[in-house]
């Protein structure tokens, strides 16, 4: 099935080491409804399983891309990290729109002092060590956690410990999951760097409908351009050009779920030149082309 990846990440930061503590609770359950999610990009030592149940936008979790909208569901290993960005719209002054979201953290401690290292345990911590590249789920599997979360919320004392475990244990046995993060991908961000891409995410995220050299982001990061080169590959796990690349297919993949405008309009509103790159570049990243994509889109 292929992504939907977006770029909305304008006033996207550096990511943050968030931390999630209770003295009284093994486990913690937030039912989020505000104008709009944490827009900060964000790491911590906790397993986080997130649904959105109102709102949508552009998700960065580890080296990926993709749009959210309602349902989406994943299961987060520690320290990976993520920022669920919701669209433009929701940040304008006096808006009406509300996103909601129910968000369930636990720690290897828990799972450690809840046997997870029995025997009986080996389905559940296979399917958590598959989390450290980040679990996207579908089918019965999502509906299952939603459901599940919806109850965590509202639950008090040993019964919450019960109904994650239990949850833990179906999941385990369902295979309705793709991986989020690519093969081998680890988190090698460090704080004395974040300010740098910091820097070079914002100026493509505001600038990727234009011309953007290389040797302008270099200097921006204060490096030459092989440098920047090098140290962008190691901390991204792509290059700079797929990067933008990504971006500007992220932004025509929602602009082609629009009536309004032709493939040609979208090509040239999402920073490509020629309609002939924005086809080769389109069908590299979807697999699949424009026009496929536009009646996938329109038959959903």
């Amino acid at each position: 099935m292929f992504q939907l990846f977006l770029a909305k990440f304008k006033n996207m930061r550096a990511p943050l080491e968030k931390i999630i503590e209770s003295p009284i609770q093994s486990i913690t359950v937030l039912d989020l409804t505000e104008p709009h999610f944490d827009p900060n990009w964000h790491f911590h030592p906790h397993y986080q399983l997130f649904t959105v149940l109102k709102g949508e936008g552009t998700r960065l979790i580890g080296d990926n891309i993709q749009h959210f909208e309602v349902g989406d569901t994943v299961l987060l290993g520690p320290d990976l990290p993520h920022l669920w960005r919701n669209d433009k719209r929701y940040f304008v002054p006096d808006s009406a729109l509300m996103t909601r979201g129910i968000v369930l953290y636990f720690t290897q401690e828990f799972l450690s002092q809840a046997g997870i290292n029995l025997p009986e345990s080996s389905n559940i911590k296979h399917l958590l060590e598959e989390s450290n590249r980040g679990l996207d789920f579908n089918g019965r599997s999502k509906e299952l956690i939603r459901e599940n979360l919806l109850e965590l919320s509202t639950s008090e004392g040993f019964d919450s410990i019960l109904k994650l475990l239990n949850l833990l244990n179906e999941l385990s046995k369902e295979s309705e999951y793709t991986h989020i993060c690519s093969l081998g991908y680890k988190n090698t961000h460090k704080k004395s760097e974040t300010e740098r891409m910091h820097k070079v995410y914002n100026f493509a995220m505001q600038h990727f409908k234009n011309e953007i050299r290389i040797d302008e982001v270099a200097n921006l990061a204060n490096m030459s351009v092989p440098a920047f080169c090098r140290y962008f590959k190691k901390r991204s796990n792509k290059t700079f050009s797929d990067f933008i690349a990504e971006i500007r297919i992220g932004h025509a993949c929602k602009l082609l779920g629009s009536e309004q405008l032709s493939i040609a309009e979208v090509c040239y509103e999402s920073g490509f030149n020629t309609l002939s790159n924005f086809n080769k570049k389109f069908k590299e990243i979807m697999n699949i082309t424009p026009t496929e994509f536009k009646k996938e889109v329109r038959s959903i």
